[in-house]
């Protein structure tokens, strides 16, 4: 893999600094080694930012990647080429100098990195080669139909990528007192509980776990018990999540919902005022890995806050 950029930022531990160890029993749910992917769009850099504040409070280390398309056309002449890898180049150079310009401001130490290449494969083999433990992306689209869809690039690196992956929308901020949990009891499931307990554990924070029961109309008139069997199953989820967490001494509130699953997650953490959401890629839509879930996809879509999709 092709590295561009010459200069490296270097982080605390690759400065060969002393990393401060965390309190004891406290860090089994933080993030040593991140990895930050940047477009030059307002959402990466937020992203970005966010990162940071973790990087912070865990004495993390941070990579910015940035990607520039292979640019290959048989048809162009050398010198017309040549400028067009070199512009390519320079925005690529102008993202990292913008990134390096917001390290500054939240006194971070980064190693930015400018690749060659598919992004979602840059990203995925930087992260499985450097056994990062977070992968952080910003959120794009603005309309109600951008929203609907996570962009491209994000759903195919949550979908292939054994990292988890936090997406953040432009203009917030990441919070991990207040973490709200979707379940589903799927395996993918049973590890965004696990990591939300121990992310709550972590940092003293609070957790509200919710199970949704999705069913049409129709479904509810004609057959009645089937719902009433889904509510008491999704109360069960819930309830095993509410022992996990409370055996771990963490205050917990579980709900039941019944509604659009990706409505009744964004809804209510919204009301709740959640600082992130924890959730697996899949649920129980069985979906081959080549791409998300539909109900995590709109869940990013239109969350308020910070998205972790915890991986498998």
């Amino acid at each position: 893999m092709l590295i561009r950029n010459e200069r490296s930022v270097l982080s605390r531990g690759e400065r060969g600094e002393r990393l401060l160890p965390c309190p004891k029993g406290k860090a089994v749910g933080r993030y040593r080694k991140i990895l930050v992917a940047v477009d030059g769009s307002d959402s990466s850099k937020n992203a970005f930012r966010q990162a940071c504040r973790i990087a912070r409070d865990d004495k993390s280390w941070i990579t910015v990647v940035t990607t520039i398309p292979l640019y290959h056309d048989q048809f162009d002449v050398l010198s017309t080429r040549e400028k067009v890898e070199r512009a390519l180049k320079e925005d690529g150079e102008k993202t990292l100098a913008e990134i390096k310009r917001l390290a500054d401001e939240e006194d971070a130490f980064i190693k930015p990195r400018l690749e060659e290449g598919s992004a979602f494969d840059t990203i995925i083999d930087i992260a499985e080669d450097g056994n990062f433990d977070l992968i952080v992306m910003g959120r794009h689209g603005k309309t109600r139909l951008e929203k609907a869809l996570v962009g491209n690039v994000t759903a195919r690196v949550i979908g292939h990528s054994q990292r988890d992956v936090l997406v953040v929308p432009n203009n917030t901020s990441l919070m991990w007192d207040n973490i709200f949990l979707a379940t589903d009891g799927s395996k993918y499931s049973k590890a965004a509980t696990e990591k939300a307990i121990d992310l709550s554990k972590s940092y003293n924070g609070k957790l509200k776990a919710v199970s949704a029961v999705d069913v049409t109309d129709e479904f509810q008139t004609q057959a009645p018990g089937a719902v009433e069997a889904l509510i008491k199953e999704a109360k069960r989820f819930v309830e095993d999540v509410r022992k996990k967490a409370e055996g771990e001494g963490i205050s917990t509130e579980i709900f039941v919902r019944e509604g659009e699953t990706f409505r009744v997650i964004t809804d209510l953490s919204r009301e709740y005022g959640s600082g992130i959401i924890v959730m697996g890629s899949h649920g129980r839509t069985g979906l081959k890995r080549l791409l998300m879930g539909s109900v995590t996809e709109k869940v990013i879509g239109y969350a308020q806050c910070p998205v972790l999709v915890v991986s498998v």
